[in-house]
């Protein structure tokens, strides 16, 4: 088949995040198919943007076929980005026959984290008689009215809402990455039996092949798992959203002096954390750098548990899907996840404990109860988490049962039209 995928956003391993459209095209390849991916020239996510000089630039990487769209830079979450995200599907809305004509496909995947490629997704479709699929990362317009505090009848939310109602009642399937979406997705016009949950997952390359860590790291984890510390692992962004000052107050709330906290990552909090642990005399506590996504299956060895939190949200009412939390249980690796949410992998496997109370004492209580543990205790527990990784949550797997929602209605439609003749 001839696959089109749109993400505004869509990186590659070189380039940084986001990393999900990549690694499902990478397997779409693998498995005969044609990928084309569209998404713009600039990207906050990525660590490094293309150079692009005209609309639709191609690049190949891995086999997938890039076109490159001039929407322009941004920074923060103002009407400059606002305007990107206009831009994009404009041009997209403009070229649609000739995307439509040009590239054959097969079936159209929208992706974005905000709706409005829908539109254009739907032309694209209707000029190639292809399958259409919304896929939805981010709970967007809820996000920008719960978390951004924008009202309902903000101009930009009304036309927000507009798109994701139309994806909903449009599309052949919806492709949630969130588990508990599918209420309110249906209460906004989507038909019950088009919701599919296919959340993220791990690379098995990645860690069949992990890169090793920076000497300074390496120095650091060696130096504390020779003085026997019983390590609490953080890796990952240091922002608000991750709840790090609660790990902060759990550090100092924690009575055992051989448990060690190490925080790996880099974010626009990070050094108010860092002064705030050395005002506060928090000595159980170290930072490191961020390290790659290649470098994290090396990292969480070192950890004897690891940490996922976020901070208090109504959003996760329709659940959790975070990259750490798949790595943290490919890893074998006990979790402490801290987040108010009606379902996660770490409730649903048995691989950790789940604070839906979100406070540091019972942070605390959890690190000291894991640290109480034998170590075979703590390995079942990791081991749940593994198991049902490489059963469930592999970009292999993940691209496959993406894909049998084509093949599996292609072949009801044949079955249809066989009992037609």
């Amino acid at each position: 088949m001839n696959i089109l995928l749109m993400n505004h956003y869509a990186g590659s391993p070189e380039m940084g995040m986001e990393f999900r459209p990549y690694y499902l095209a990478r397997e779409w390849v693998k498995m005969g198919h044609r990928v084309d991916i569209i998404a713009a020239d600039y990207s906050h996510l990525r660590m490094k943007n293309p150079h692009v000089s005209k609309d639709f630039q191609e690049e190949q990487i891995d086999g997938i076929s890039y076109h490159w769209v001039k929407a322009g830079r941004y920074s923060g979450n103002g009407v400059k980005r606002a305007l990107t995200m206009f831009r994009f599907v404009g041009k997209l809305l403009v070229h649609a026959k000739k995307i439509a004509k040009e590239w054959k496909p097969d079936v159209v995947i929208t992706s974005s984290t905000y709706p409005l490629d829908t539109y254009a997704g739907q032309r694209i479709a209707r000029f190639s008689k292809a399958r259409l699929v919304h896929e939805v990362h981010d709970m967007w317009p809820a996000t920008l009215i719960e978390i951004g505090g924008m009202s309902k009848c903000h101009p930009f939310i009304v036309v927000l809402q507009m798109a994701e109602n139309s994806a909903y009642r449009h599309s052949s399937f919806v492709v949630s990455l969130l588990p508990k979406a599918k209420d309110y997705m249906v209460q906004h016009g989507m038909k019950p039996d088009k919701f599919v949950e296919i959340p993220n997952g791990i690379v098995l390359d990645d860690w069949k092949n992990p890169e090793e860590l920076p000497k300074e790291h390496k120095a650091v984890l060696e130096k504390i798992k020779q003085e026997e510390k019983f390590v609490v692992g953080y890796f990952g962004g240091h922002a608000l959203t991750n709840a790090l000052d609660l790990l902060l107050d759990a550090a100092k709330e924690v009575r055992k002096e051989n448990i060690q906290f190490v925080l790996v990552g880099g974010g626009v909090e990070k050094s108010r954390l860092m002064k705030r642990a050395e005002e506060e005399g928090i000595k159980n506590m170290c930072f490191l750098g961020a390290v790659s996504k290649k470098e994290v299956p090396s990292l969480v060895t070192y950890f004897d548990c690891s940490y996922l939190g976020v901070k208090n949200s109504p959003l996760y009412r329709f659940g959790i899907c975070m990259n750490k939390m798949y790595d943290s249980m490919m890893a074998g690796k006990p979790m402490v996840c801290a987040v108010n949410t009606p379902d996660s992998a770490v409730e649903r496997y048995q691989c950790g404990i789940l604070i839906s109370t979100v406070n540091a004492a019972q942070i605390a209580k959890a690190i000291e109860e894991l640290e109480q543990m034998s170590n075979e205790e703590r390995r079942a527990i990791g081991e749940r988490g593994k198991q049902a990784v490489l059963k469930y949550f592999t970009y292999d797997i993940l691209a496959r049962k993406f894909l049998d929602l084509f093949t599996g209605e292609e072949k009801n439609e044949t079955k249809i039209n066989e009992q037609n003749c």
